[in-house]
Formats: structure tokens, C-alpha cells, sequence
């Protein structure tokens, strides 16, 4: 499962506003929305840490000099916990001059 693979980045594109988007694929359901968010935590904090120890831009030079939103794509509607957590989330990265998105993946 990506979102519990703390030793890649699951995604990294670049958007049509030339920022780079480091996306979470997130397969999970919220039965244990404690677990769920503890992972979602764990995996940003590793992107971050990507971040600032230049791992992102030794591996993707492409990332240099662009501005950086994590994206998170999920496959299942969080609960009210979880959007808790997002809208903190968001205002955290703001914050700290990240973007950020989450995303809900359609059904087919």
C-alpha cells in the first residue's frame, strides 16, 4: 500500500503552473480514522523531509526553483476527523510556503 511505504514518494508530476506536485495515493478506508491519519502524518512529514534534505532535488532536478503543493488523492471520503486534520494540514503547509490538495478519486 503506497500510503504506508514511507520510503518513496508515491507520485511526482508537474502541474500546469509549473509547480511540482508530490502526491499520496491513499487506498485506505477510515474504519480506524486514528491509524489512517497517524499514517497520512507520517507520510507527508516523509515528504517533507525529502524536502529539506535535498533528496527531492538530487533525484528530480527538474523540482529546483519550483514551488511544491503535496497532493492527496484519495479513494475513500473522509470522516469528520480526517477533515479536520486536512483543513489544519493545509494551513500548516501554507504556512511553511507548500501547497496543498486533496483530492477524491471518482468511482467508475
Amino acid at each position: 500500500m503506497p500510503i504506508e511505504n514511507l520510503e518513496v514518494i508515491d507520485v511526482i508530476s508537474i502541474d500546469l503552473y509549473g509547480n511540482v506536485v508530490l502526491t499520496i495515493s491513499d487506498d485506505l478506508k477510515w474504519d480506524d480514522s486514528s491509524k489512517h491519519l497517524s499514517l497520512l502524518q507520517d507520510k507527508v512529514n516523509s515528504y517533507l523531509n525529502s524536502i529539506t534534505n535535498g533528496f527531492l532535488y538530487a533525484n528530480y532536478p527538474n523540482a529546483k526553483g519550483r514551488n511544491i503543493v503535496i497532493n492527496i488523492a484519495a479513494k475513500y471520503e473522509p470522516d469528520i476527523n480526517a477533515k479536520m486534520f486536512l483543513n489544519k494540514l493545509e494551513e500548516i503547509l501554507s504556512s511553511s510556503g507548500y501547497g496543498f490538495n486533496f483530492s477524491l478519486l471518482k468511482k467508475t
